[in-house]
């Protein structure tokens, strides 16, 4: 009997009848003989809407409020799903994420599951239950409160409970049909790719991909558990995301990708810090990112200007997610004086466009073909950032689609007629 996670996204659930329509795939699932446990995120825009309420009740909620309130989402939406489950003769049970096992760090609002004690889960599957897991959430080991574990972590919820049951694989059903070159939403004639490797795809989940969450793809990656990325709006066979040994004992799995380049990825929700007239000593640098690291902040890329000969001063940029931009402002403000820096220069209109694959480790000229697709659409590069298997630039906010579309094309990753997106990924 093969054991699969299944989880489900917002869109996937946004009202009754889609509710109903995910029962009867996941009835089928059930009947076709495998064990099911069932990973929901919260309906539609309900997590948005009670964010939005939070904020009118209090400009500055209590976080471990935020998470009680936040969590209900995903209740709902596993209870009405086991309600329709139980109306086609399947058996169902649903548990949040607490009940279910998901024991976390207490960082309210982006806690880290640190274990799992699926107990209740497998009694459930050896009675013959689906089991439905509320995503996003489990409890504080040591404050035992209700803890969030970040926007889209449902994935991670559902990764993490596959490797704990020792699953054959998770499948990721959202609102489109797999992984795709781009998002079609931008470049329509984006291609799905077929399977693409752990490493590919946690570049391009760190790069912006909204397909799957970034700690998803760490955690199937240190795991070895294989992710079937499908919609549930229609049965085309989607993208794996997997490692080659898979693929081989699975002979009808479509063969990797042989573009150089295997997506172009973008990210709308960081912004840029330059922090100018830095006295250039050792130690500076240091001090700064320390700073920056205690508030809790993760920096994405970097660039320090040569030291200017005259005054023997630097400027350090580097980029951040929008969201800490204040929090990072406000310690580097109380550094100044230590420092004797100049000045902060803040900037929110930028977008960072990326190009990920394993084929650019052979290939020469992929920064070239990449620099001049932008040189053509007249598209200044601030800041560039590179590894082994991709390559990012910050531009303008309002270039980002325009970069993004001929990246696609100069890679030739441009297929015939346009992807489908059936819903919609929130507000």
């Amino acid at each position: 009997m093969t054991r699969v996670v299944q989880k489900f996204g917002g869109s996937s659930v946004a009202d009754a009848e889609s509710i109903k329509r995910v029962a009867r795939r996941i009835a089928a699932t059930k009947q076709a003989g495998n064990e099911v446990v069932v990973v929901i995120s919260a309906m539609g825009d309900t997590t948005d809407d009670l964010m939005d309420l939070a904020l009118d009740v209090s400009p500055q909620p209590a976080p471990r409020e935020l998470d009680m309130l936040l969590t209900t989402g995903e209740r709902q939406s596993a209870a009405l799903l086991a309600m329709a489950l139980s109306d086609i003769g399947v058996p169902a049970r649903s548990y949040t994420g607490s009940q279910a096992g998901v024991i976390t760090t207490a960082a309210h609002g982006n806690a880290r599951i640190i274990d799992l004690t699926p107990g209740r889960i497998v009694k459930s599957l050896d009675e013959g239950d689906v089991v439905i897991v509320a995503g996003f959430q489990g409890v504080s080991q040591t404050t035992k409160d209700v803890t969030t574990l970040g926007r889209g972590a449902s994935d991670t919820t559902a990764v993490a409970l596959a490797s704990a049951l020792d699953a054959d694989y998770c499948e990721i059903y959202s609102d489109v049909d797999g992984v795709f070159t781009a998002d079609p939403r931008i470049a329509p004639g984006a291609r799905r790719i077929p399977r693409i490797s752990y490493e590919e795809m946690l570049e391009m989940a760190a790069c912006g991909a909204k397909i799957l969450h970034l700690r998803c793809v760490e955690y199937a990656r240190r795991e070895n558990v294989p992710i079937h990325v499908r919609s549930s709006f229609s049965h085309k066979p989607g993208t794996w995301v997997c490692d080659p040994d898979f693929a081989k004992e699975h002979e009808e799995m479509p063969g990797m990708e042989e573009a150089i380049i295997s997506g172009v990825a973008h990210d709308r929700s960081e912004a840029k810090i330059t922090i100018a007239g830095i006295p250039d000593s050792v130690g500076r640098a240091a001090r700064i990112f320390e700073t920056i690291a205690d508030a809790g902040i993760n920096i994405d890329m970097i660039v320090q200007n040569v030291s200017q000969v005259m005054n023997g001063r630097t400027d350090s940029t580097f980029t951040l997610p929008m969201s800490d931009s204040r929090k990072a402002i406000e310690s580097l403000r109380r550094l100044q004086g230590e420092l004797g820096f100049e000045d902060l220069l803040y900037d929110d209109q930028i977008g960072e466009v990326s190009i990920v694959g394993v084929g650019m480790r052979s290939h020469p000229g992929v920064t070239g073909t990449f620099f001049r697709a932008m040189a053509s659409e007249g598209i200044n590069l601030q800041m560039i950032s590179t590894s082994e298997i991709r390559i990012s630039i910050v531009v303008s906010a309002d270039q980002v689609d325009d970069a993004v579309r001929a990246a696609h094309t100069a890679f030739g990753l441009d297929a015939e007629g346009e992807a489908v997106v059936y819903a919609g990924t929130g507000r």
